[in-house]
């Protein structure tokens, strides 16, 4: 299976005119589909299915291309995919100028050697209006293309976009995870990438941020914390629509450090919190202090910080907060407290209403 979120079907094609020539490629010579054979097995596909036709390892070039667009058969065609069929930039541009593509919702153009000027092609033709699916898996876009693709006001349409196993470095990534024009997608494929650092930060912020409105619309918002992985995870959430409507976050082993607890509790949006799981990450005194110190968190029951690294100034700091005296279950097993943060929590004068013991399993 490819990496990434996934397209059915790879490829599909059309052809018309006769050409007949010989590819040399690594496995050998590879016989370009004549026009009239290429015409047949068209026909023969669409009176199965005239809404969707697919071409896989035939190689038809950018005649069998040009074929395609001038044929009356694919003016029904919903979705059209051409796999490995060696139609290049030049294909690229003939399926653009067609006339007889204006059906087309879903585009399959993967392996074929499609560059930064293909991708162009494709983001400057309104003949692709009304795709909502354009799958370019394994070809050799890079940057420019990323670039142009994202700021295409004729792919306004798009929800799924496949660049997996391109050239697409950092600043294509970036333009296309934060298109200004692309405001429908919701899937994008980046897998097999040159990547850096910051286009894989870029790409992970999207993902998230797509599943947050994936689980608000599916009424599952109180499962975010499965999904907002690192601090990255707590900043893609603190910055993300409807995070104001959570009772309850759970982020229990996301690998947090203090600057994501710090941010968290600083945050404004979060005054419907009631309960905050943040077992088993990486939190010190500074995590703990935050928290004891939000002006925003003042309405926490729960709070779970189990398996940390809380020392006796976190505990301390959380026994002295007016903040937190509406908490009823406060767990800190397993960190670093000593004597003096144990003795701090168990004379608490503000946690008077706790109903669960502090230390220990449960």
């Amino acid at each position: 299976m490819k990496p990434g979120f996934m397209f059915s079907n790879r490829g599909m094609a059309f052809g018309l005119p006769f050409f007949y020539i010989f590819l040399v490629s690594a496995s050998g010579p590879t016989e370009l589909m004549p026009v009239d054979q290429l015409e047949k097995y068209i026909q023969k596909k669409l009176r199965r299915n005239d809404t969707t036709l697919k071409i896989n390892d035939k190689y038809i070039g950018n005649e069998g291309a040009k074929a395609l667009a001038q044929s009356d058969l694919l003016r029904n065609v919903k979705t059209l995919v051409i796999y490995k069929g060696g139609i290049g930039d030049r294909g690229v541009r003939a399926l653009a100028e067609s006339k007889n593509l204006g059906s087309l919702g879903k585009l399959f153009l993967e392996n074929n050697n499609i560059t930064d000027e293909g991708a162009r092609i494709l983001a400057s033709s309104s003949t692709f209006a009304n795709l909502t699916v354009l799958n370019l898996y394994r070809n050799q876009i890079g940057d420019a293309g990323a670039r142009v693709l994202a700021e295409s006001k004729e792919l306004s349409n798009l929800r799924e976009l496949n660049m997996n196993y391109n050239r697409v470095e950092d600043e294509g990534a970036y333009h296309l995870t934060n298109s200004k024009t692309l405001t429908r997608l919701e899937k994008i494929g980046l897998a097999y990438n040159p990547l850096g650092k910051p286009g894989n930060e870029a790409y992970q912020r999207f993902r998230m941020l797509r599943r947050i409105i994936d689980l608000h619309r599916e009424n599952r918002l109180s499962e975010i914390g499965k999904y907002m992985v690192g601090d990255l995870g707590v900043s893609v959430l603190m910055n993300s629509p409807y995070v104001s409507e959570l009772a309850e976050l759970d982020l229990q082993g996301n690998g947090l450090t203090d600057a994501a607890v710090v941010s968290l509790s600083n945050s404004e949006k979060l005054g419907r919190l009631e309960s905050l799981n943040l077992s088993s990450n990486h939190i010190t005194d500074v995590g703990a202090i935050a928290i004891a110190e939000s002006k925003t968190l003042t309405n926490l029951k729960q709070l779970d910080l189990n398996f940390n690294q809380v020392g006796n100034k976190g505990a301390k700091a959380i026994a002295s907060s007016l903040l937190l005296a509406n908490l009823e279950s406060l767990k800190l097993g397993q960190n670093r407290i000593g004597t003096v943060g144990a003795k701090a929590l168990n004379e608490s004068k503000t946690l008077t209403n706790l109903i669960h013991p502090i230390f220990g399993f449960y």
